[in-house]
C-alpha cells in the first residue's frame, strides 16, 4: 500500500501499518527470525562545544539507590574537564519537574540527568513547562536506573561514556511527545496534567504489570518479568477507543505500546522499527488475546522482539493519538505510573537536543 511521509495511507484514512523484515541471518526462535531493527537516528549529528556549566539533576532512589554515587563520579569527571557543576537532588516523586521548572540556563550551559527513564522524563517535563525555546539547551543522560532503556538506545555503556559525550559537546535532536491525561491512577484521579515523554507510553496489560512490579522493587530488574506474568494470568478485559491521526479504532485490546525509542522496561525490544528523530511515534497494538496467546507473544518479545510477527500484533506510526475508555484506566509514561485515561498525545518533532 502506498503511503505518505506523515504516516498515513494515500489510499484511505487509515494510519500506516508498519511492516517488519525478518533477519534471515538470525536463527529461528518461536518459529520466526528476529526482525531487522531500524536505525535509532535518521539525521546527522549536530557538532558543538563542551558546556561551560552542567546542572546535574539527580534521582538518589534510581536503580538500587545508586544515584548519588553515580552523580559524584560524574561530577568529578566533569570538573576534571573544567566544567562547572551544580547539583540538585530529588527528594520525592515529581521533584525533578519542580527543579527543572525553576532553572535559568545560558545557551552554553546544559542539563544532565542522573537516573533512569522516569527521571529524564521529569526533567524534560519541567524544562518544557517553563521554556519557550529549547533549541540551544542540550540534555545529557547519565544512567543510574533499573531499566535504562533510553540509555540502551543511545548505546551509553557507562558513567564515563555518558560524561565523555557531554564533554565532547556533540548532540542530536530527538522527538518528544506532549501527553495530556488525568492525574493519578484509577480510584485516585484528580485534574488534568501535562507530561512530556521521550521513551514510551503504555496502556493495558503493560501498565498492570508495572504497577505490580513497583511493589517488588527489591527484586531488581527481574520484577518486570514477574509483574508481566502476574498480569498475564489476570488477563483483565480492556475496551478502548483508539484514535491515530483522527482514525478511530474501537475494540477489546490487551496492550498499547506507544514508543519513541526501541526498548522499554528492562531493555525489552518493544519497537524495533522506532526512530528517535523521524517526527513520528510507533504504536504496537496487541489485540484481545487468550492467556496462551499472551504468553506466546511475551515469549517472542523476550526473543529479540519476535512478537512483531505474532498474528494478533500490529504496529502503526502516528503524529497524534487519543485513547478513551468508559472508566479511567492507568497510563504509564517513561516507566512511571502517573495518570489515567482519557489521554491525548502530540508528537513534537526534533524538540530536544541530547548529547550523543
Amino acid at each position: 500500500m502506498a503511503s505518505t511521509d506523515d504516516g498515513t495511507s494515500k489510499d484511505s484514512k487509515s494510519p500506516l501499518e508498519i511492516s517488519f523484515h525478518p533477519d534471515k541471518d538470525s536463527k529461528k526462535r518461536k518459529g520466526v527470525h528476529r526482525p531487522m531493527p531500524t536505525k535509532v537516528f535518521t539525521k546527522m549529528v549536530i557538532e558543538g562545544n563542551k558546556p561551560s556549566k552542567v546542572i546535574l539533576l539527580i534521582n538518589p532512589y534510581s536503580g538500587k539507590k545508586k544515584g548519588l554515587k553515580v552523580a559524584e563520579e560524574a561530577k568529578q569527571l566533569l570538573e576534571k574537564s573544567e566544567i562547572i557543576v551544580e547539583m540538585h537532588v530529588s527528594q520525592y516523586s515529581g521533584h525533578l519537574i519542580e527543579i527543572a521548572t525553576s532553572l535559568e540556563l545560558k545557551s552554553e550551559e546544559a542539563i544532565a540527568v542522573v537516573g533512569g527513564d522516569g527521571s529524564l522524563s521529569e526533567a524534560i517535563t519541567g524544562w518544557m513547562k517553563q521554556s519557550n525555546d529549547n533549541s540551544n539547551i542540550r540534555f545529557g543522560l547519565i544512567p543510574a536506573g533499573t531499566g535504562n532503556s533510553q540509555a540502551n538506545d543511545l548505546a551509553i555503556k557507562s558513567t564515563e561514556d555518558a560524561v565523555a559525550r557531554i564533554i565532547n559537546g556533540n548532540s542530536q535532536s530527538i522527538d518528544i511527545a506532549k501527553v495530556e491525561l488525568t492525574e493519578g491512577l484509577p480510584g485516585n484521579t484528580k485534574g488534568e496534567i501535562t507530561r512530556y515523554s521521550h521513551n514510551l507510553v503504555t496502556w493495558g496489560l503493560g501498565v498492570d504489570s508495572t504497577i505490580k512490579a513497583e511493589k517488588m522493587r527489591w527484586m531488581g530488574s527481574i520484577r518486570y518479568d514477574v509483574g508481566i506474568l502476574m498480569a498475564i494470568m489476570a488477563n483483565n478485559r480492556r475496551h478502548a477507543s483508539l484514535y491515530l491521526d483522527g482514525h478511530k479504532m474501537e475494540d477489546d485490546y490487551t496492550l498499547f505500546l506507544v514508543q519513541n525509542s526501541q526498548t522499554g522496561g528492562a531493555q525489552l525490544p518493544l519497537a524495533p522499527g522506532a526512530c528517535l528523530d523521524d517526527g513520528l511515534m510507533d504504536i504496537g497494538i496487541l489485540k484481545k488475546m487468550t492467556r496462551r496467546d499472551i504468553l506466546k507473544a511475551f515469549g517472542m518479545l523476550k526473543k529479540e522482539g519476535r512478537h512483531v510477527f505474532h498474528p494478533r500484533v500490529v504496529y502503526h506510526r502516528f503524529k497524534q493519538l487519543k485513547i478513551e475508555t468508559s472508566e479511567p484506566t492507568a497510563i504509564n509514561i517513561d516507566g512511571e505510573n502517573v495518570g489515567s485515561t482519557p489521554i491525548n498525545m502530540q508528537v513534537l518533532p526534533s524538540e530536544l537536543k541530547i548529547f550523543h
